[in-house]
């Protein structure tokens, strides 16, 4: 009997290949194995291996670790740092995660409609399409955590809120976790309002650079606020610096000289 009838006689008394020529093949075709009476599949369920995909959240810098602390401890941390340090992102990142894991009800965004040196004219359409340019940065960082059709759903649902400044007096944010986000763009009033608005079982995060500020000199709020609520225990004000910026590493060294 030759080498290629051998392996052919071989397969059939396997049933390791179901057609009839996959036995003419040469010597390096192996059976597949097989475990309990049941062929391999590629499919998941056949497998113990966990298929899910979690982008995990981790701290890049002291600074960052510190942050992330805060959030977890405190029902209302203030994040004071240069641009590319991730304030904006980490707030956002912990809101969608408290909401995904039921710790609140919804997640309220706000930040102030501010140009940054520049008017950019009449926008036309709805108050939506007029706040988009403006609110843009955490729609960003919404869809680096949740892809964008899960973002409009959550929006739609009313579980996600993204609002200027503007809409937030009166209101009382119970059950939500609520960033406040480019804080140096507020007065020390708007600042004042915006703080008042914590409910019970709520979080809030403030994050803003007060060297980086679009109003006229000395009428952001936001120093002054940091200064007078750090000599509170139950409120976090953490101070990031260079060396927690994450962005390209020419940020940093601009950082230093500008």
């Amino acid at each position: 009997m030759t080498k290629r009838a051998a392996l052919k006689r071989q397969a059939r008394e396997a049933g390791a290949f179901d057609g009839p020529d996959y036995g003419a093949h040469d010597a390096k075709v192996r059976r597949l194995p097989v475990s309990q009476g049941r062929g391999w599949s590629p499919h998941p369920s056949n497998d113990d291996r966990d298929q899910a995909y979690l982008k995990t959240l981790k701290p890049k810098s002291e600074g960052q670790a510190a942050l992330l602390n805060a959030v977890d401890t405190h029902n209302l941390t203030l994040a004071l740092g240069p641009a590319g340090t991730g304030k904006t992102y980490l707030a956002v990142a912990k809101a969608v995660e408290a909401l995904e894991a039921g710790k609140v009800g919804r997640i309220v965004l706000s930040r102030p409609a501010v140009e940054a040196g520049e008017s950019i004219g009449f926008l036309p359409g709805a108050m939506e399409d007029k706040l988009a340019p403006y609110l843009r940065p955490l729609y960003d960082a919404l869809s680096d955590r949740l892809s964008m059709k899960r973002v409009g759903a959550l929006m739609a649902e009313g579980l996600i809120e993204i609002a200027p400044i503007g809409y937030m007096r009166g209101r009382t944010l119970n059950n939500a976790f609520v960033v406040v986000d480019e804080a140096q763009n507020c007065t020390y009033v708007q600042l004042k309002m915006l703080l008042t608005r914590l409910g019970w079982h709520s979080t809030m995060v403030v994050t803003g650079d007060p060297h980086q500020s679009d109003l006229l000199p000395g009428v952001s709020g936001l120093a002054d606020i940091a200064s007078k609520l750090e000599a509170v225990p139950e409120i976090a004000v953490v101070r990031l610096a260079e060396q927690d910026i994450v962005r390209h590493p020419l940020v940093a060294s601009m950082i230093g000289v500008l």
